[in-house]
């Protein structure tokens, strides 16, 4: 395999494929742009699928160029849905831009990585820049990009700043002279935007390189945290073993592809044992959690996450670990009560459907009957289901 087919292994899009494949096999040191969004303070599991092709990058020789967005969270960016993110102040873009570069360097090298804010360029920007920018694309081919195309159809607004977005996007290509752009799959039209804003201003196009999206913990939409889909990297070790176990089982082989060095004749043949049942896909999910807590964290703990998971979920044992929670003194409760109170329903009515769906132990006993009272002795375990655990303690 080459230097640049170990490089681009797993890629969705190359742009100019050939051209890169040049460089790249000849050794060419090479600046790799990733746009990083400091729109929120955490990063889950699908920032690292780009984030490990980087490291891979990196590893070769070549530097990747952070540049965060502190301009671009500003004015409010396009979400790639149907509506507007919201303006953050320069105080926020700058909290959830340090807890971003934290998580994002326990993949990548921060010494071999320059990071640069687009406030660098754009705080200068006059007028006369603003102009020439706009000047590199008509209204047509900006209203190309998808969602504008489908907000358009549904009546919904586009902001004329919105329309900026994939220039000011390209421009960050301008000023750090970029070779090559990194993004996700759904980052091609901005990606390819920011090869003509080069061009406009007398550079060589930059080759792009785009990845696959990961699905979240429900196997249909892209991972994310406001989708309630996610594994944050800030997690806890125990909290991501247990949401890696409960991804669809034909998820198995797509996390193991996308998110571990896993190699082809390795991954068909986990393929072909899970079709034909040799492979239990329990066990096959154990061993990828194990391994991505592992790197997120560190082997005792991924090791320790295992264990505790199933001592819980097969053993049936209490967690080592139980959260104390303090409830008003009273012997007899309304279960429904005492689940609101105990944070573990939102309301009467969702408790009721927990203890009719057989979720709800007190002590050790199943509550089978939200209408009968319960009688609390401080210490005793409320469980919902088996994840939600809690010691009960005068309050």
């Amino acid at each position: 395999m080459t230097t640049a087919e170990s490089l681009l292994r797993g890629v969705v899009h190359c742009e100019n494929r050939e051209h890169l494949s040049e460089r790249l096999n000849r050794g060419e040191p090479l600046r790799i742009k990733f746009g990083i969004d400091p729109s929120a303070p955490d990063i889950h599991l699908g920032h690292m699928v780009p984030m490990r092709l980087l490291r891979r990058w990196q590893a070769e020789g070549h530097l990747p160029v952070l540049v965060i967005g502190d301009y671009t969270a500003r004015i409010g960016d396009p979400t790639g849905r149907s509506v507007t993110r919201p303006q953050l102040t320069v105080e926020e873009v700058e909290a959830n831009a340090k807890t971003y570069l934290d998580q994002l360097f326990c993949v990548i090298n921060p010494e071999r990585t320059e990071v640069r804010r687009q406030s660098e360029w754009y705080d200068g920007f006059d007028l006369v820049e603003v102009l020439r920018l706009a000047n590199t694309a008509t209204v047509a081919q900006l209203l190309q990009r998808s969602d504008f195309e489908q907000r358009m159809r549904t009546a919904q607004p586009i902001g004329v700043h919105e329309l900026f977005y994939p220039l000011l996007q390209g421009y960050d290509s301008v000023a750090i002279r970029a070779d090559v752009e990194l993004g996700g799959s759904d980052q091609l039209f901005n990606l390819l935007r920011g090869r003509d804003v080069q061009v406009a201003y007398g550079q060589a196009p930059q080759d792009i390189v785009t990845v696959p999206l990961l699905e979240g913990l429900d196997g249909e939409k892209k991972m994310s945290k406001s989708l309630g889909n996610a594994v944050a990297v800030a997690d806890t070790p125990g909290s991501q073993f247990g949401q890696l176990m409960s991804i669809p089982d034909l998820l198995i082989t797509r996390y193991q592809a996308l998110l571990t060095d896993i190699q082809k004749e390795q991954l068909e043949r986990m393929a072909r044992e899970l079709q034909d049942g040799s492979l239990n896909p329990r066990d096959a999910k154990a061993d990828l959690a194990e391994l991505l807590v592992s790197e997120l964290h560190d082997k005792a703990q991924a090791s320790a996450a295992r264990e505790e998971f199933f001592s819980v979920h097969r053993d049936h044992q209490l967690p080592s670990a139980i959260a104390e929670v303090a409830i008003p003194n009273q012997s007899s409760w309304d279960v429904r009560d005492l689940l609101v109170a105990a944070g573990m329903a939102k309301s009467k009515s969702e408790a009721a459907r927990l203890v009719q769906g057989g979720a709800v132990e007190l002590a050790g006993a199943r509550v089978g009957d939200w209408r009968e009272p319960v009688t609390v002795v401080f210490g005793a375990v409320l469980k919902v289901g088996a994840r939600r655990v809690a010691r009960l303690t005068q309050g």
